[in-house]
């Protein structure tokens, strides 16, 4: 029996569909919902969220939001979710050397903690992306 995930950003509905599991990156640590979960309300962070559909994972780049968890289904409304063949490896890449490049030159706390966020995001999308490349997609 699976459960019903909707992922929306303000732009577009990402994914509307019956999923056996959802694996996400909440505030408070990982975690898996299956069907007939209890209800649950979470904020989410910075991350890779996992879907697993008839035993395939797909992997998401997600940016923090709120989740919703019902017993038979599961609505994600993300601040930006990616998956993995929408990432440009290269552009993210990119990304990642402008932000540690501003990490280094923060010069103040508020910088650096904006430095981070946008280091733990080009990271997210990096591994993601990287793990469509290993699988051959």
């Amino acid at each position: 029996m699976p459960i019903h995930l909707e992922i929306v950003t303000a732009e577009r509905v990402v994914m509307s569909d019956d999923v056996d599991m959802i694996n996400a990156p909440t505030k408070d640590g990982r975690v898996g919902i299956l069907p007939r979960h209890s209800p649950l309300m979470t904020i989410l962070d910075v991350g890779e969220l996992t879907i697993v559909k008839n035993g395939e994972r797909t992997p998401f780049a997600l940016s923090g939001g709120f989740m919703e968890v019902l017993p038979n289904r599961v609505t994600i409304l993300a601040d930006t979710v990616e998956r993995a063949d929408e990432i440009d490896e290269e552009r993210a890449e990119r990304a990642r050397v402008r932000a540690e490049e501003r990490k280094r030159s923060s010069q103040s706390e508020q910088d650096m903690i904006k430095a981070e966020a946008e280091l733990r995001r080009a990271m997210v999308r990096l591994r993601v992306a990287q793990l469509k490349r290993r699988r051959g997609e």
